[in-house]
């Protein structure tokens, strides 16, 4: 099973905003090499939603939506890199969504990032 894990230091962070993006209606992930050549099933992810959307629980619920629709890839398709990091930062159309489409969207943007990569 696939563990995820979340950035913790600036500087991660700092460095994969740096680097390429894909941007949907939903959400926008940013993608860059991971520099450490871990080979445990370790996904490092990070759910990152700005304040200007709505109250604390709006941003939250954005957060676990997104979060549980990487859960759900993760347990069927192997479409995730693992050598890399990403940030998502979830958008306000997240909230009103339905959960399916916002998975089909995060599903066919690993794909594109995977085949982007290879």
């Amino acid at each position: 099973m696939i563990k995820i894990q979340s950035l913790n230091q600036n500087k991660q962070f700092l460095s994969i905003l740096k680097k390429k993006r894909i941007n949907n209606n939903y959400f926008t992930i940013y993608y860059g090499k991971n520099n450490n050549e871990i080979k445990n099933k370790i996904l490092k992810i990070s759910f990152v939603t700005k304040k200007k959307i709505g109250n604390a629980v709006k941003r939250n619920k954005i957060r676990r939506r997104l979060k549980s629709a990487v859960q759900k890839i993760l347990t069927n398709d192997k479409n995730v890199n693992l050598n890399y990091n990403y940030i998502i930062f979830g958008k306000d159309k997240v909230y009103s969504e339905k959960f399916s489409i916002l998975s089909n969207n995060i599903e066919s943007t690993f794909k594109k990032i995977k085949n982007l990569n290879n």
